[in-house]
């Protein structure tokens, strides 16, 4: 049977590894929401017309503004009730 000579130093490395791993997981959950907003549309961020985050400020009045417009009548509502295109025939 082989004795292992220093068992507490490769206990101290694998228990720091793995405490550098999951510290990677909180501060990826961090970074993501942030980093998320600054990738480009054409590489799979959001696109230019997407709402605002909910729980920001700015989400709160997209809300007071969407809810307005609802309330609205649809004659009133300006370019967001555009009439849908013509259907074209499909030849079969």
């Amino acid at each position: 049977m082989p004795i292992f000579p220093r068992p507490i130093p490769v206990l101290t490395a694998l228990t720091l590894a793995a405490c550098a791993l999951g510290g990677c997981s909180s501060v990826n959950q961090k970074l993501s929401a942030g980093m998320a907003d600054t990738i480009p549309a054409w590489a799979g961020g959001l696109p230019a017309d997407a709402p605002p985050r909910a729980g920001t400020p700015e989400y709160d009045k997209f809300m007071q503004e969407r809810e307005r417009k609802r309330l609205m009548p649809a004659a009133e509502r300006g370019d967001d009730a555009k009439p849908a295109a013509p259907a074209q025939n499909a030849t079969h």
